[in-house]
């Protein structure tokens, strides 16, 4: 029996992580056969309230009770439409979860927790400033992840 291959995907609501989404669909699901031989498995990171709550600085006691909930409306929407991604595409071996923390953390946990194989992760491609000032989930999972990493570029994507 051959050893079922783990594909994790750090999922989020932006262009950057829909894009590699659907560019692994295209390559690695497109073929009923290969779909079968593996397991993908879809993290959206929901940072936690009170990381959320240091972005509003002095004001944040005013929208702290309407934080969570919007974060996990965030999530559901993402779930929602990977599901309905994955149904169109006709991929069954598949699972969604939902996470709390840090997204590079919460992808470099899961996979230690499901031994993936692979993590795929979209680029945001963030200038030099930008991710020393912000940090980059892409650098942190290509360094820690115990697994191969592929980053995901749109190339018709423009940054500054």
């Amino acid at each position: 029996m051959v050893e079922e291959k783990v594909m994790v995907v750090g999922m989020d609501e932006t262009h950057h992580s829909q894009y590699a989404f659907q560019w692994i669909i295209q390559h690695f699901f497109s073929n009923p056969d290969s779909s079968r031989a593996m397991k993908l498995v879809l993290i959206h990171a929901k940072p936690s309230p009170k990381s959320a709550f240091s972005l509003f600085g002095t004001g944040a006691s005013d929208v702290m009770p309407h934080v969570d909930p919007e974060l996990k409306k965030v999530a559901e929407r993402v779930i929602e439409k990977a599901k309905e991604i994955c149904k169109t595409n006709k991929i069954e071996n598949v699972q969604f979860e939902v996470m709390e923390g840090k997204a590079s953390r919460v992808l470099c946990d899961a996979v230690e927790r499901y031994k993936a194989d692979i993590l795929v992760v979209g680029s945001h491609g963030h200038g030099i400033m930008k991710r020393a000032l912000l940090g980059s989930v892409t650098d942190y999972c290509s360094h820690h992840a115990q697994c191969c990493v592929m980053i995901v570029k749109d190339p018709h994507s423009h940054h500054c």
